[in-house]
């Protein structure tokens, strides 16, 4: 290898190096840490297939959700993102043969860990935002309520209300999904910030077990939020 190709590789290879020495100190010139909290409503969609039972209905019903929120900017426009929520999804059970008579509330408390990637542009004070990424969250409890026919009693109605009590056999309380959302932030201070956000909870795992044989049971939520939240920008 004579001197020139030498020299030339040695140049090269300086210059990666200082590449890469910078590349921290850009990194904390971008890197940004925020910590706030978020509240809203939900918007859930019990999917289930109701085999035979055709008078079966199940209606979509409002929650609330609230959590709290971390960010780190690695650029302006990129960040990630980790949240730590507490959502509501509910939903509604009827029948038509009854019409109204029949109708029970479920409300479902689940604790979310969505881990999103975090796309935002704009100006320096509002910004819009995009986010996109996975979640993994538990089924913490539930509740019933409302009226239902006594099968015993000759078919009258009774109204009731009673915690939801787990069976280890048929309940999927671990869940696993997509999520992404969309908003708007302002900053209007240094250090703090403001956003509204729509986001959305898609499960791939079934609120059921297939404990059964000779059916298949497949129950999924998809839950739609809408969250205001507060951020502090350090």
């Amino acid at each position: 290898m004579n001197n020139a190709i030498f020299s030339s590789r040695v140049r090269q290879a300086l210059r990666v190096m200082l590449v890469l020495c910078l590349l921290p100190v850009s990194y904390q010139a971008q890197a940004q840490w925020r910590l706030g909290l978020t509240g809203g409503g939900t918007w859930n969609h019990y999917s289930i297939n109701k085999q035979y039972m055709t008078d079966y209905r199940y209606v979509d019903e409002w929650g609330g959700m609230a959590g709290v929120t971390t960010q780190y900017n690695f650029f302006e426009w990129l960040g990630l993102r980790a949240e730590l929520n507490f959502v509501q999804r509910n939903y509604r059970h009827t029948r038509y043969e009854y019409a109204d008579n029949l109708s029970v509330r479920y409300e479902n408390n689940y604790l979310l860990l969505p881990v999103t990637v975090n796309f935002s542009f704009g100006g320096q004070k509002v910004r819009g935002f995009v986010n996109a990424g996975i979640y993994a969250g538990v089924w913490l409890s539930g509740k019933r309520g409302g009226t239902e026919m006594n099968s015993m009693g000759g078919g009258s109605a009774f109204q009731f209300s009673e915690p939801y009590h787990f069976n280890s056999e048929k309940d999927q309380r671990g869940d696993f999904g997509y999520t992404g959302g969309i908003g708007i932030e302002y900053r209007f201070h240094e250090h703090w910030l403001a956003q509204i956000e729509a986001t959305c909870y898609y499960s791939i795992i079934s609120t059921t077990k297939q404990y059964m044989d000779h059916q298949k049971d497949y129950r999924y939520n998809t839950t739609i939020g809408l969250k205001a939240g507060i951020a502090y920008v350090f």
